[in-house]
């Protein structure tokens, strides 16, 4: 090994390679060492286990994803949020192939609490974001809302929906813009 010191972002960022180049299969304590040139125990030193690094490697790749854009008006703006979002599954398909479908719904099934609540925290920020957009568009009409649809419950249409393109790898937005269009404006 040559090298002694590293930090939990460069073993993320090992990790995320892996995962591009061969798989989640390739994702463990040894190979994951072994790709940023440290021992098995520089791992040990930040995950007590392949299940935590794997489960944090799945949290930074969706925050990879999912990373804020440099063009803040993205979130003032419903139909650009939405097209943003869009976008941004289908580059994480295209990095990050069966990362949607095969790894990350996988862990709703499975007794993976850390992985779950990762995932989980992460798709309620991207629900929370969404709804936030709506409160804040001023495009949006005035009465498209009442006490019984809600921003939060079209946020949450709006998120199944998107959840839906995930599982048919389906990254037009085309419908769901349409049904924002005739809905809120």
């Amino acid at each position: 090994m040559n090298k002694s010191v590293i930090t939990k972002e460069d073993i993320l960022k090992a990790s995320r390679e892996l995962i591009q180049r061969q798989g989640w299969s390739a994702v463990n304590i040894r190979s994951v060492a072994a790709a940023c040139g440290v021992s098995v125990g520089s791992i040990y030193n930040y995950f007590e286990s392949k299940l935590e690094l794997v489960s944090a490697a799945v949290e930074s790749i969706w925050c990879e994803i999912f990373r804020r854009p440099e063009n803040e008006g993205i979130f003032r703006d419903t139909l650009a949020c939405v097209q943003w979002i869009y976008s941004r599954m289908e580059y994480g398909c295209k990095e990050y192939p069966g990362f949607f479908t095969l790894h990350s719904l996988g862990f709703m099934g499975e007794d993976k609490p850390d992985g779950k609540r990762r995932m989980q925290r992460t798709w309620q920020h991207i629900l929370d974001s969404l709804c936030s957009v709506l409160k804040r568009d001023e495009k949006i009409r005035p009465n498209a809302f009442d006490q019984r649809f809600t921003p939060e419950k079209f946020a949450g249409i709006l998120f199944s929906l998107m959840l839906s393109a995930l599982l048919r790898q389906d990254y037009d937005p085309g419908a769901v813009l349409e049904l924002i269009r005739r809905t809120l404006y």
